[in-house]
């Protein structure tokens, strides 16, 4: 297995109250400065911004009962001229992420082609996962995948684009190269201090410094603060949920094992029991042939 190296922040400097990584802080941000969405997708997915000539958020809407929902997930839906491209955040490593990522792209592109339409239009669909936790073994942070022959690697259909941002993969803010935009946005979502964010603002020139400020102006808002704490109180909702159904999971095999192993017991016992008898049998066997072979 190949070595990773992981970029483990020191902790110095002054922590960020919110961070990147808030699916409600980079929903209602980009909702609210789409032409920041357009200029970031367009670096994380390789077309130049220039070429983009419709771009369109499906789902800008953010429903407080929504929010409230266990194991709901906040992400952002576009169209981007002829292509369905979805945006999300995902901190914690449930273990099936990419299995949910290809269900997720199955359902975006069979929802995309009306009743009666040749399946000749059906769009491009491109799924974006930026991630803070390992999910491959190897060194790069940007990991895309297609549909190709497993030996050729033809492609099959340019329909399908999986793209992953592995931010722990990150190297240190000051040693970006500030003319690499894209390194530039994900860095963004990896900052933990405002140190990092300082050396972002003046190392990343005008439209990093928009994108904190955006950052600054929404963590500010009423709005933003009621919907982190209610997205914060479904967080610890959900891990108590997942804490219980594990919990009672373990109970019942505990319960499944110790029935067993009282069945096994009861088991042993009775094959004990039948070995006793049969070694009382077969010493009487013996004591018969000594007094037979005697006469």
């Amino acid at each position: 297995m190949s070595s990773i190296k992981i970029v483990v922040h020191s902790g110095k400097g002054t922590k960020l109250e919110y961070t990147f990584k808030s699916d409600v802080l980079f929903k209602m941000m980009f909702v609210k400065y789409p032409h920041l969405l357009k200029r970031m997708v367009a670096n994380l997915i390789n077309i130049p911004i220039e070429s983009i000539t419709k771009f369109e958020i499906s789902n800008s809407e953010i429903p407080p009962e929504e929010i409230g929902k266990k194991f709901c997930r906040l992400d952002i839906t576009m169209i981007v001229d002829d292509k369905r491209v979805n945006l999300e955040i995902q901190v914690q490593d449930e273990g099936n992420y990419p299995e949910r990522v290809l269900y997720h792209f199955s359902r975006m592109y069979s929802s995309a082609l009306p009743a009666g339409n040749d399946y000749s239009l059906l769009p491009r669909v491109v799924i974006i996962s930026i991630i803070d936790f390992v999910l491959f073994d190897s060194k790069e942070v940007h990991s895309e995948f297609q549909v190709l022959e497993v030996t050729r690697h033809t492609s099959l259909t340019d329909k399908c684009g999986l793209h992953f941002f592995e931010l722990p993969k990150m190297p240190e803010v000051s040693s970006i190269d500030p003319n690499n935009e894209k390194n530039l946005w994900l860095a963004l979502f990896n900052a933990e201090t405002e140190e990092e964010l300082a050396v972002l603002s003046k190392t990343g020139g005008a439209v990093m410094g928009e994108a904190i400020e955006a950052y600054r102006g929404v963590t500010a808002t009423e709005e933003f603060r009621n919907l982190e704490w209610m997205r914060e109180k479904t967080r610890r909702d959900e891990a108590q949920a997942l804490g219980n159904a594990r919990r009672q999971r373990d109970e019942h095999w505990q319960g499944v094992v110790a029935e067993k192993d009282a069945v096994i017991h009861e088991r042993n016992a009775v094959i004990y029991e039948k070995d006793s008898e049969n070694a009382v049998l077969r010493a009487q066997l013996e004591e018969l042939r000594r007094q037979i072979d005697s006469n």
